[in-house]
């Protein structure tokens, strides 16, 4: 294999973003990048390595996405990161268009008999963009920095790990704790990608804005809450199937200029909301709607009054119409949801699927058993008032539950609804997690960050232990998911309302896109036409 070769160190203005403003998603995970200088490094070298084939077909493709929190993986604080970090990063493992575990860097792995010990076997030839060889000991440091940095945002959910143990070049070892049959899933986000030892080595911190690691592509040059451009890495296990030479990650469009955006070739690629669909398919241009792991959900703490009564929890989740939710805020687009996992995920139980129908006289007759036969006040807190909180403001009020609304900034949402847990009742979305565990751990567990009220049933611990115990092959592992799934829709206070889709919209010169549920790949897309 050959070496890359360092490239010279690019210095990158910052600017202003040529583009719309983000949304207040996007305005939150930019933030804490915004502003300054940035002097990007060599990111690598050219991409002259070999890997999964010569791939390539030209061309480069641009896409008007969210930025990334850090382009280090360790230090990324969200969840939605994953997108643009599987660009220059890889792991052992990726998730496949239905999330489910398969090979990546490494070509396979074995637990042993009793799951306390799981085996990788790395691919030949591997190497960073920067040079250095992927190994064994390469992947140790990685996930040994993860697991112990005093700075990891990714360290609670590499706790199991007791040792990674280098083999030889090609076997690393994981020992656990306690068994844990999640680590293929939760190895294939952020968690699990692999930084190159020699920038750890040289220059960790520098990791935020000038990323090396092993992925599809490199970062060239970066501007914070503006844009990055990256170039084809030939290193890439599978660049046989990665074929745009370039790779531009812009801020996305405001729904009203993404048309324009995409017929000036400044986008070839753009997220857009379900109220734009009909005109960007009247301008020409591809749609595709691609289910997602987001969900919409109203965040309850139960502790707090008049929460802490199931009785009035149950009669918000009742006094709610999804189906008008999903016509009114969504155009129709996406599926009317009770639970964490959409359609399609092996956590998904089909006996949840009407597990509170609306039903207003159901939710008036609870309000009056928990004590409130004149209807209830409370505040909800949104960071964004119109659209959805709207909705849900005037549908509860049919059913006596008078609801004002509460706009906070969204750089305060965090800190006051789930650190300070100072608002008990806010709109929100659930991104999804690379494992069910983990997404379980989020929402109900009881340090978890979106589940406000800190408390956890009994029953539910136990249904998620018994996931983790569960080998993912194991034909009784879906039904294994589901049994915890219904537990926590049955006993948990969050009011779950419906799927979003990723709804893509493509110029004609780049192919069809993968649907997957969790992070947006790009393995076998092309771009004609030039660049």
């Amino acid at each position: 294999m050959s070496t890359p070769s360092p490239t010279n160190t690019t210095v990158v203005e910052s600017a202003e973003p040529s583009g719309p403003v983000l949304g207040r998603r996007g305005f939150l995970r930019l933030g804490a990048l915004a502003g300054g200088s940035i002097l990007l490094a060599a990111c690598g070298g050219t991409s002259s390595g070999s890997g999964g084939g010569s791939g390539g077909a030209g061309g480069t493709l641009r896409w008007g996405w969210a930025l990334v929190t850090s382009w280090d993986p360790v230090t990324s604080s969200a969840g939605w990161d994953v997108h643009a970090l599987s660009l220059v990063y890889a792991g052992l493992t990726k998730l496949d268009e239905k999330a489910n575990p398969v090979p990546a860097l490494a070509s396979s792995w074995e637990y042993d008999a009793d799951g306390t010990s799981v085996t990788f076997h790395l691919r030949s030839g591997l190497t960073f963009s920067d040079g250095t060889p992927l190994d064994a000991a390469a992947v140790k440091k990685s996930l040994e920095r993860g697991r112990d940095a005093e700075n990891s945002l990714v360290a609670a959910q590499l706790t199991t790990i007791q040792e990674v143990v280098a083999v030889d070049a090609a076997t690393v070892r994981i020992d656990l704790k306690s068994v844990d049959y999640q680590l293929p899933a939760i190895l294939a986000g952020k968690t699990g990608m692999i930084v190159s030892p020699k920038a750890i080595d040289t220059d960790e911190k520098g990791l935020a804005t000038r990323p090396v690691g092993a992925g599809p592509f490199q970062l060239t040059s970066y501007v914070p809450n503006d844009s990055a451009k990256l170039t084809r890495f030939a290193g890439y296990w599978d660049a046989a199937n990665i074929h745009p030479d370039t790779f531009e990650l812009y801020m996305p469009p405001e729904a009203a200029t993404a048309v324009a955006a995409l017929q000036s070739g400044r986008l070839d690629v753009a997220m857009i909301p379900a109220s734009q669909i009909e005109a960007v398919k009247a301008a020409g241009f591809e749609v595709q709607i691609i289910p997602s792991l987001v969900i919409s959900v109203l965040d309850v703490n139960g502790t707090v009054a008049p929460f802490d009564d199931p009785r009035v929890v149950r009669a918000i989740k009742h006094a709610i119409d999804r189906k008008a939710l999903v016509d009114t805020v969504n155009f129709g687009v996406g599926d009317v949801n009770f639970q964490p996992f959409p359609k399609g995920h092996a956590g998904h139980s089909d006996e949840l699927e009407n597990a509170y129908p609306f039903d207003l006289a159901r939710a008036k007759k609870l309000l009056a058993e928990a004590g409130h036969p004149d209807g209830i006040d409370l505040t909800l807190t949104t960071a964004q008032a119109e659209g959805l909180p709207e909705q849900v403001q005037a549908q509860l009020g049919k059913a006596g539950i008078r609801v004002k609304l509460e706009t906070i900034p969204q750089a305060q949402a965090t800190q006051l609804v789930y650190i300070q847990r100072a608002r008990p009742f806010f709109t929100d979305q659930f991104a999804g997690r690379e494992s069910p565990v983990q997404a379980f751990q989020v929402l109900f567990g009881e340090q978890g960050l979106m589940n406000p009220g800190r408390t956890t049933p009994p029953a539910l611990k136990e249904a998620v232990a018994k996931i983790t115990a569960t080998p993912l092959e194991d034909p009784s592992y879906p039904s294994v998911v589901q049994a915890a799934t219904k537990i926590a829709v049955e006993t948990m206070p969050n009011v779950f309302l419906f799927s979003n889709p990723r709804i893509l919209v493509r110029r004609p010169n780049v192919s069809e896109l993968g649907s997957y549920l969790m992070a947006q790949r790009f393995e076998g897309v092309t771009v004609t036409g030039g660049s």
